[in-house]
């Protein structure tokens, strides 16, 4: 059995943390074993012409490449030494299942770090709005061992835009998500959105 650990946004959001949701805090809380469950759908879409790039960032673990709706899609993530890993994995229309992973760590303060894969990663900062958990991103970083190198958000992939909420306020383990990246060149170029349910136990 693990020692419980406090979750990484509880940490940025500091004292924001009690007047979140009931569903959010569960979606971020971990069980005895260090893990948490959460089992919903996504509606994944973005423009053609994202396709190429998007196809070719999936060999570097970034993002999804393929559009869909009401995809069936479970999510597990696992506290360990400070880092909390999470695995997505999303079921497509021909039925195969795409494998999304991250990890997110703090940055001091109110921020934290989502990274994709070992050198690629997003600074963002949480904070609660009016019962919703948001996310601002600020821009990108290229982890070299222990040196981040900043990346403007003009140079990748814009910025992101993420927002979590309650469904109901008598559930306290369902949420809906939506996720966009938008770029000041481009415009939108990516979202994700859907429900989930979670499991701590």
């Amino acid at each position: 059995m693990s020692i419980q650990q406090k979750p990484i946004i509880q940490k940025a959001l500091g004292d924001q943390w009690e007047s979140l949701p009931e569903a959010l805090k569960n979606h971020y809380r971990e069980n005895a074993k260090g893990e948490n469950y959460a089992e919903g759908w996504l509606d994944i879409d973005y423009p053609w012409f994202m396709q190429w790039p998007l196809t070719f960032l999936g060999l570097f673990g970034v993002l999804v490449n393929r559009r869909g709706k009401n995809l069936s899609t479970k999510v597990k993530k696992k506290m360990d030494h400070g880092k909390q890993y999470w695995h997505r994995e999303i079921t497509l229309p021909n039925n195969t299942i795409k494998a999304f992973k991250s990890r997110l760590v703090s940055n001091g303060g109110n921020e934290v770090i989502e990274y994709t894969n070992a050198f690629l990663g997003m600074k963002m900062v949480p904070f609660v709005e009016n019962n919703k958990l948001r996310y601002k991103s600020k821009g990108y970083v290229l982890k070299l061992g222990k040196i981040k190198i900043p990346i403007s958000e003009w140079l990748a992939l814009g910025q992101a835009s993420i927002i979590e909420q309650q469904v109901d306020p008598d559930d306290k383990h369902t949420f809906k998500m939506d996720f966009r990246l938008k770029h000041p060149l481009f415009g939108e170029i990516f979202s994700y959105k859907g429900q989930f349910r979670t499991k701590t136990s």
